[in-house]
């Protein structure tokens, strides 16, 4: 019964509530950026003195609270926000659908019936709910831009190794992005300038290359780096623990475990021709448009291989980004047989302010046009 009042009250959305507060200003006169707003984190991120549970019972089962908290979550305190929980994630971040067997599923607002979405689908939902201003997660082949797609809100994939992942449980290293989820533009451009950030330069010493893998390379290279780096990074825990995971997760995680690294130095190869082809195609201020996602959200319950089937086809859109390592924002763009539909918009490594300044002139735009069509459609 408990349970149920939670899920009706946050939509399933929340796993923790809490409240941290940002530090005092220093003055009586400083204006903090986000003073006023409040955020949710991925159960992925430290907060000090909190387990970070990786959506996962046996998981948090078998770890300690957090000593420190994340730099990211720390930054976005330090700028005024204020933090109020820790909200739902697929298990192990190693699902695009957005269920968790132990957790539930958080509410789809624009489809119901429909899955929102993973692995940061509390993440998506607290932010279309109007729980929280926007909320912090991460997207290693598709966590936040799917859930943003399927429930009708910006997410925002940051360029790799851009914005720190201290403090961050790592599924896959080489893809790992700490993402947005938000509802306004302006909050998006000021979280992507502030966070932690690492030093970049761009080699462009191989621009002559012109060789695109086609997306189903893309898709296998990624899925077969990122089972790597996952049996590197929690292959010990998880055969020595044997946790509790839900179907169709459970059978992934196994197989990621039993992987062998016979082609990951072909799937390096692909990224390495992507990141290059991808460069000398976009040059300095190009952005390729796409849709985020291959069809409407699927149904609740939906069979585990029909689900299988749709991750492999997304991940031949979500693998672009994923592989090169470029920045990707997703924008809804309005409903087609009441089910949310999205575009997403890719640019260059490093180009994380110029993509967001565009979206931020495409936005208003966009949503006028989509309200004309939509009337007009009636």
């Amino acid at each position: 019964m408990a349970e149920m009042g939670r899920r009706n009250s946050d939509f399933g959305a929340f796993i923790e509530k809490f409240t941290l507060l940002p530090p005092p200003p220093t003055s009586s006169s400083q204006q903090l950026p986000l003073a006023g707003l409040t955020f949710a984190v991925k159960d992925i991120f430290d907060v000090k003195g909190y387990v970070t549970g990786f959506g996962n019972p046996d998981w948090a089962r078998t770890h300690s609270a957090a000593v420190s908290t994340a730099p990211v979550v720390a930054a976005v305190l330090s700028a005024g926000a204020t933090c109020v929980g820790k909200v739902v994630m697929d298990e192990m971040a190693y699902s695009i659908n957005g269920e968790n067997a132990h957790f539930g599923t958080p509410v789809n607002l624009c489809a119901p019936d429909r899955i929102p979405g993973g692995s940061s689908s509390g993440s998506a939902v607290a932010v279309a709910a109007e729980l929280v201003d926007f909320s912090l997660g991460t997207d290693t082949g598709g966590s936040i831009r799917v859930p943003a797609a399927f429930c009708g809100i910006l997410g925002c994939r940051p360029s790799h190794a851009v914005v720190s992942t201290s403090g961050v449980i790592p599924m896959a290293q080489s893809f790992d992005t700490v993402a947005q989820v938000i509802k306004h533009v302006n909050i998006g451009n000021y979280v992507s300038d502030r966070v932690p950030s690492l030093e970049h330069f761009m080699d462009r010493s191989n621009v002559h290359q012109e060789y695109i893998p086609s997306l189903v390379a893309l898709s296998s290279a990624m899925r077969c780096l990122q089972r790597y780096e996952f049996k590197t990074n929690h292959g010990e825990w998880v055969t020595t623990v044997k946790p509790n995971l839900g179907p169709g997760l459970s059978e992934r995680v196994w197989e990621a475990v039993k992987s062998t690294d016979e082609h990951i130095g072909i799937s390096h190869s692909v990224k390495t021709e992507l990141q290059t082809a991808l460069s000398t195609l976009l040059e300095e201020y190009g952005i390729l448009v796409l849709p985020t996602v291959p069809g409407p959200p699927p149904k609740l319950q939906t069979q585990a291989s029909l689900l299988e089937t749709f991750r492999v086809r997304a991940f031949s859109l979500l693998s672009i980004a994923g592989v090169s390592g470029f920045c990707q924002v997703n924008i809804p763009v309005g409903t087609f047989d009441d089910l949310p539909v999205s575009i997403s918009l890719i640019a260059k490594h490093g180009a994380d302010g110029f993509l967001l300044n565009v979206v931020d002139i495409l936005y208003s735009t966009l949503k006028e046009q989509v309200e004309v069509a939509e009337k007009q459609s009636y």
